[in-house]
């Protein structure tokens, strides 16, 4: 059985009849959404008011980050970030059936992502693709450093692990890759080095999945709360990022990943 963290969104019901006041049916399965359901759960969300919302993408890697990151992140705090407001005012359902149809496959979305990292396996990103089938993967990237900031001093201990931390580089690559500042931007990316930089960035989900899950399960059971390493040595915000992109580290991803 998972953690509470990894199951989660089971709350976003009991969150939506109280905002709502209507009884909210509740959802078992775990079973991952099919393209109709992707395509479903897009058209909402790019129907949300504001037009802030985010796309299937980008909920998937913001989805990731919180599934793997430090701490638990309440749907009442993410909910504007994933509909782009508050949910009661972004949000228009037009009927109880079409909020249980959504919010369940929110929480479905969310069982796959965290069943799968729980056994131990590589998560797959979901990538929309452009008009020539090319997967950029920046929506994504995003997603997923929005979803850190939810917790940003919790994730600034792995940013400065210099043994671990490196699960993190093609994360902020292709999150800062159009970046309106030059200076954040990594060197240009080519398509085949996008696809290793893809490959890397699955396998980065799982070792911070990991790595939270191991200091996690060393204070099981107790009272304490671990502090962030010292002993670890930290990127300084006048040293090089580690991302490779030849800036400061304050100037790159330092300006985003830690405040």
């Amino acid at each position: 059985m998972l953690g509470s963290e990894e199951w989660m969104p089971r709350r976003m019901l009991a969150e939506a009849k109280a905002r709502f006041g209507f009884p909210v049916r509740t959802f078992t399965q775990n079973e991952p959404l099919t393209d109709t359901e992707l395509d479903r759960l897009g058209d909402f969300l790019n129907g949300c008011k504001g037009g802030k919302a985010m796309n299937v993408e980008a909920l998937d890697g913001f989805f990731a980050a919180l599934i793997a990151g430090p701490q638990t992140v309440m749907p009442s705090e993410y909910y504007r970030e994933v509909f782009g407001g508050e949910m009661s005012d972004a949000c228009e359902f037009s009927s109880l059936d079409e909020a249980n149809e959504i919010l369940g496959l929110m929480m479905r979305h969310w069982n796959d992502i965290a069943g799968t990292l729980f056994k131990g396996e590589v998560y797959v990103p979901l990538l929309l693709e452009d008009e020539n089938g090319t997967a950029h993967g920046n929506d994504w990237a995003r997603g997923f450093m929005r979803g850190m900031g939810m917790r940003h001093d919790g994730w600034a201990e792995l940013v400065n692990d210099d043994e671990q931390g490196g699960c993190l580089i093609p994360m902020m690559m292709l999150c800062h890759e159009h970046d309106e500042d030059p200076e954040m931007r990594p060197k240009p990316i080519s398509p085949e080095k996008r696809e290793e930089v893809i490959v890397h960035m699955a396998a980065g989900l799982l070792g911070a999945y990991r790595y939270f899950r191991a200091h996690r399960q060393a204070y099981a059971g107790t009272t304490f709360t671990p502090e962030p390493r010292r002993n670890a040595p930290k990127v300084g915000r006048n040293d090089p990022c580690p991302c490779g992109s030849g800036k400061k580290y304050k100037k790159c991803c330092g300006g985003t990943t830690v405040n």
